[in-house]
């Protein structure tokens, strides 16, 4: 069966967000949240498989990244505001609820919807992303993960960042993927649609303004942290930039959670697409 992608944009929260999308329309709907430097395609491998099992897909390009609006201002990357986008998203589509998968920044939207709007929420899946609140408290104690987020102070400063990743047609930022990933696990034709995608105009300073909104636009401390939609948090053992000593935290967190720890890095739902897709298909039946 061949499933079809529609690409579209969507009119939610204030910005207009590109989109991608499969299955059955009255399927479940499933939304697909990629994180930094991604963008949906960073879901391809995953969009068909869970199309075909019956789920309504979408894959948004989050605000800031490639097609979709990139508003200006530090504070228009604010954690609270990108989770209203996800909601916007339940919203447009009709829905009352729906399962959120996230991985890296995608996964730090989702918990925040976990955490503020957990009524929307059928399921929540996590890849390789602590609680926000957990990754904020080993920042300020932990000094192993102060060493590893590095990249998150130095995006702080203004205009050299975006300067940095520039330079050499994008090395540093093709880097980011090919030197933290097993070895072929972005190829040639994968890096030029991510360096399409950087070249956007207003792509690169919107990416890196979530890490600065993350430090200086922090949101308002929620009145529980806890998670009560059931979740699901996977992680790669051999990521370079997250400790797994974030990972059993986070899921006390949650009223009904589980935690899998795989052997990947940080790039696990292309280093495992399979297993990820039976885990998290699993899990969503």
């Amino acid at each position: 069966m061949t499933i079809e992608l529609r690409h579209r944009f969507v009119s939610t929260n204030g910005v207009r967000l590109h989109l991608v999308e499969a299955g059955p329309e009255d399927g479940r709907l499933l939304i697909l949240l990629h994180g930094f430097p991604e963008l949906w395609y960073g879901w391809r491998r995953h969009i068909e498989p869970f199309a075909a099992a019956g789920f309504r897909v979408q894959v948004p390009d989050q605000r800031g990244y490639n097609l979709s609006d990139k508003p200006a201002g530090i504070a228009s990357y604010r954690l609270d505001r990108l989770a209203g986008d996800v909601v916007g998203l339940i919203d447009a589509a009709g829905r009352e609820r729906a399962c959120v998968v996230g991985h890296d920044w995608g996964g730090a939207v989702a918990w925040w919807v976990g955490v503020n709007h957990s009524a929307r929420l059928e399921r929540l899946a996590l890849l390789n992303i602590p609680h926000p609140l957990v990754m904020r408290r080993h920042l300020v104690h932990n000094r192993a993960q102060r060493r590893k987020s590095w990249y998150i102070f130095a995006f702080q400063l203004p205009w050299l960042p975006e300067a940095r990743m520039r330079r050499n047609d994008w090395a540093y930022g093709v880097r980011a993927l090919t030197a933290t990933s097993r070895p072929g696990t972005f190829s040639e034709a994968d890096l030029a649609v991510y360096r399409e995608a950087w070249s956007q105009p207003g792509a690169l300073t919107a990416m890196i303004d979530w890490y600065r909104a993350a430090l200086r636009k922090p949101p308002p401390r929620p009145a529980s942290p806890r998670v009560t939609a059931p979740t699901l948090l996977l992680w790669g053992k051999d990521d370079r930039f997250l400790g797994q000593e974030m990972a059993q935290p986070s899921i006390d967190l949650c009223d009904d959670g589980r935690l899998v720890f795989l052997e990947a890095s940080h790039w696990v739902q292309h280093e495992e697409a399979g297993e990820v897709q039976r885990l998290i298909g699993e899990f969503l039946r």
